[in-house]
């Protein structure tokens, strides 16, 4: 016999059960919506967890990320490159070549790598090298960053103009100064 009262084998939920149950299947519910609202949003952003705005240009980097960006946006990875070869010069010629030899300046447009020398002497030496260190900064640096090498003389003393230097005198015309 079937009768719709609470036996003592039977026990219906009370009020405090119902409510568990209740608040149970909210949670569950609640949790679902909100997995699904956040696959939609990492969606959205293209994946990956993060928070705040995605990430752009304006973002914090470090200074060399920086540094490099820059060089690749303007397009100067040829004179950084041959400024990075000015800062090894004493490793690339020698130490005694660079003591009396030091480079002034890239030309971009020619590919023309002036150098100064101390004294004529040096400057001849120079530029009996000069085929070989072309090839040698070109291997460096990449096939026809270098085409040339132009070798300065060195400058004569200052012109002074005074009391003892006769009008029109250029000097005395010794280069080894």
């Amino acid at each position: 016999m079937s009768t719709d009262k609470p036996g003592p084998d039977r026990k219906d939920p009370s009020g405090v059960d119902l409510a568990r149950v209740a608040l149970r299947a909210a949670r569950e519910q609640a949790r679902a919506r909100g997995d699904a609202a956040r696959q939609k949003k990492q969606a959205r952003r293209g994946g990956g967890l993060r928070s705040g705005a995605g990430a752009d240009g304006r973002d914090p980097m470090a200074l060399g990320a920086a540094i490099n960006r820059l060089i690749t946006e303007r397009g100067w990875e040829a004179p950084a490159a041959v400024g990075g070869v000015m800062g090894r010069w004493p490793q690339i010629v020698g130490e005694d070549l660079a003591k009396h030899c030091v480079p002034q300046r890239y030309d971009e447009d020619e590919r023309v790598l002036v150098v100064q020398c101390d004294s004529t002497a040096w400057a001849t030496q120079l530029r009996h090298l000069a085929p070989a260190l072309v090839a040698r900064l070109n291997e460096d640096l990449g096939h026809g960053t270098v085409r040339m090498i132009k070798v300065l003389n060195p400058g004569g003393p200052a012109r002074r103009y005074g009391p003892l230097r006769a009008p029109g005198s250029t000097g005395p015309g010794d280069t080894y100064g």
